[in-house]
């Protein structure tokens, strides 16, 4: 994947202005498609771990993380992954695959473990205009079949050593960007998703051009396109390197700053005194549609608790729920906003 700044604006359509673009036709539009990648959040962490300066955000995560890595077992076996997901260096396509939605880690382990080798060589050479590759990156090219296993088991030590622990957290706030955004590319069509996605991006009728200085020229040929929110990309996009891999795109999460918060009331909450700690939790949350077990995640609460909560939030015409696919939404009313601003102070 390439790495799309945000640069300024206006030279996104001046002569001379570095462009990518991405050119879609009828089908490509009607498959846009969102979803949660777990490979992406455990291969995309390297880069907050060996930069945490410009990760700021991930603090209580790179602490622990790091705690981790420095164990004997896991740095050892972790180390194809540590060198191929160096700052400021280009990922292979094959390494961050498409997700479709609901996506298990296993089925993407999967996926990479049968990456043909060709395609393996191929993708590794596309990163290497950006930096040379290091010492397993070379092993790699030059043994894709025998060494691409290590690789797999890498990114699968490092997931359940440092990402499992705080995936449901992670999940949460990434599944409940995919229902925002759904419900953005639903209501507002292609164009006016796409700008509200990122401020990199244009959307001129029938391409995305990303204001940005690699200069790519993909055209997606009926594929259509899967885009990852990410919790580790900083303020970046990232595109497939190469236009004959699967398309696909990870663009930085929506309020990843609440990622870690506690998820008490403020001290003195005025609302927790008038409807109680646990349903002031949940509005404090609804501010974006959020599932039961979305909720139990982020408060720390049983699911049988936030049920029970919510009922009577829903009773009390404080919360919305409507139904996406298999799972319920709750959602703040007007009345829960007015009630939340009042709390604030707004």
């Amino acid at each position: 994947m390439t790495v799309v700044e945000s640069f300024r604006l206006n030279r996104i359509l001046l002569p001379g202005g570095y462009v990518s673009e991405l050119r879609f036709n009828v089908a490509d539009v009607a498959g846009v498609r969102l979803a949660v990648s777990p490979v992406n959040e455990t291969v995309m962490s390297m880069w907050a771990l060996a930069s945490p300066v410009h990760h700021g955000v991930h603090l209580p995560w790179i602490d622990r993380a790091r705690v981790t890595l420095r164990r004997p077992e896991v740095a050892a076996r972790v180390r194809p992954l540590v060198e191929l997901a160096r700052p400021r260096c280009w990922l292979p396509d094959f390494l961050t695959p498409a997700a479709r939605p609901n996506v298990e880690m296993a089925e993407q382990l999967e996926q990479i473990a049968a990456t043909p080798p060709v395609v393996v060589v191929q993708d590794l050479l596309a990163t290497t205009p950006r930096r040379p590759l290091g010492t397993f990156g070379r092993a790699l090219l030059a043994d894709p079949g025998g060494l691409l296993p290590q690789l797999v088991d890498a990114v699968r030590v490092w997931y359940d050593e440092a990402i499992a622990p705080d995936w449901s957290r992670m999940q949460a706030l990434l599944d409940a960007d995919v229902t925002y955004r759904a419900a953005q590319l639903a209501e507002n069509g292609a164009g006016r998703f796409f700008e509200q996605l990122h401020p990199s991006l244009r959307w001129l009728g029938d391409r995305v051009v990303s204001d940005d200085p690699f200069e790519r020229d993909f055209d997606l040929r009926g594929r259509g396109l899967a885009l990852n929110p990410t919790v580790f990309s900083g303020r970046r996009v990232l595109w497939n390197l190469l236009e004959d891999s699967l398309p696909v795109g990870a663009y930085p999460v929506r309020a990843v700053g609440t990622l870690w918060e506690a998820t008490a009331p403020p001290p003195g909450d005025p609302l927790a005194r008038v409807i109680g700690p646990g349903r002031a939790v949940l509005l404090h949350r609804l501010d974006t549609a959020a599932t039961t077990t979305d909720l139990a995640r982020l408060t720390g609460m049983s699911a049988g608790n936030v049920s029970q909560h919510l009922a009577a939030l829903h009773a009390a015409g404080l919360v919305n729920r409507s139904r996406q696919g298999r799972h319920v939404l709750y959602r703040n009313t007007e009345a829960a906003a007015v009630l939340l601003r009042a709390s604030r102070g707004g």
